[in-house]
Parts: C-alpha cells; sequence; structure tokens
C-alpha cells in the first residue's frame, strides 16, 4: 500500500463515460501499462431517523484493493468518526434499520486496474444507481508512504497523460502530508468525490 491521489477527469466533448475510458485506456497502455483486471469502490450511506435528535451520517464503503475491509465514517455534524471493520459490519448496519435508513442508490467507481513500474493506475466510471456520473482516475505509488516524499512526482505522473486538469493535491491529503499514508486515506478521497457527485445529482 503506497500513496493514493484521487483525480477527477473532466468528460470529453461528445463522448460518452465508455468512451472517454477507452481514450485514457489507450493513453495508459501507451506508456507501457500492463493491465491487471477490474477495481470496484462503492458507497451507501445512511441517516438517523429524525426522532433520535440531531441527524448523523454514515457512510459504508468498500475497496476491493481490501476485500477484508469495510470502511465506515460517522458524520455527526461537527466531526467525522471513521471506523475499519472486517465484512460483517454490513450485516450489523442491516440490523440497524431501526435507527438509521439508506439514502439515495448506491454509487461507485469501477473499471480496469493498470500497473506499470511502481504504479498502480485505476480508471474508474462513476454511477450513482447504475446511472453514469464522470471520471475518476487513482494512481498508487507503491513505494511510499508518506505524501510529502512522493507528491511532486505523482503528480507529474498523472500530469503525462492527463493533462492540465491536474492542479494541485487533493484537499484532503494536504494536510497529511508528513503522516504515514492508510487504506482509510483513500477511502476518504473517494467518499469527498462521492458526495459532490451526489451533490450534483440531487441539485439537478
Amino acid at each position: 500500500m503506497g500513496v493514493t491521489i484521487l483525480q477527477q477527469f473532466p468528460m470529453l466533448e461528445n463522448r460518452t463515460g465508455p468512451q472517454t475510458i477507452e481514450v485514457l485506456t489507450k493513453r495508459v497502455v501507451a506508456l507501457g501499462a500492463v493491465q491487471c483486471g477490474q477495481f470496484l469502490v462503492d458507497c451507501d450511506t445512511y441517516i438517523s431517523m429524525p426522532s433520535l435528535g440531531p441527524q448523523r451520517t454514515v457512510h459504508v464503503l468498500h475497496n476491493s484493493e481490501q476485500p477484508a475491509s469495510v470502511f465506515s465514517l460517522l458524520e455527526t455534524g461537527t466531526k467525522t468518526i471513521p471506523l475499519v471493520a472486517d465484512g460483517l459490519f454490513d450485516l450489523l448496519m442491516l440490523k440497524m434499520t431501526p435507527i438509521y435508513t439508506k439514502k439515495q442508490g448506491k454509487i461507485e467507481s469501477k473499471g480496469p486496474r493498470f500497473e506499470l513500474a511502481d504504479f498502480c493506475i485505476k480508471l474508474g466510471s462513476v454511477t450513482i444507481s447504475q446511472n453514469f456520473k464522470g471520471v475518476l482516475v487513482e494512481v498508487e505509488y507503491r513505494p511510499c508512504v508518506v505524501p510529502s516524499s512522493c507528491a511532486g512526482l505523482l503528480r507529474e505522473f498523472l500530469q503525462g497523460f492527463l493533462g492540465s486538469c491536474v492542479q494541485g493535491l487533493p484537499p484532503y491529503l494536504q494536510s497529511r502530508m508528513d503522516e504515514i499514508y492508510q487504506p482509510l486515506d483513500t477511502v476518504q478521497q473517494y467518499l469527498e468525490h462521492f458526495t459532490m457527485y451526489r451533490k450534483a445529482a440531487f441539485a439537478v
């Protein structure tokens, strides 16, 4: 597990989601990357019942890179409490239906996974309830676990095949540049993007 950056890729004019993924796939393969299967990150969101007082939101995420783990983030309104559990957490949420109700549709990012030397590249189609919403590109630099040591390299690598849409580092990472990178940090980045896609979808 190395340091990961998640980058939204703007839709190409007159191209569908699959066509955009195909364009990016060609760019990545031209660099010498080899496809190594598929990946999936998904998120279900639950909201506490109004009768229980101030609203609390629980986001439950799964990442195919960590198949034995379930990631949960509880938003209380004043802070976010992360939790990493095993697969039984999903069953626990089913038992909590009198307290938490599932909100909106499931949101997920899935697509091809590539490897190129020390990099792992994932090209994700983002969907909400099977409706396409955008493209997220994840790049992991595996030899490094401290963001400040490889941030410039990761940004330069991303710009090499994504172009000028790559500006600075994700805000979430900027405040954790000297901390040891954890799988939960990747999940936090996905949740930030998923939240933006959800807001955009329900604003229409």
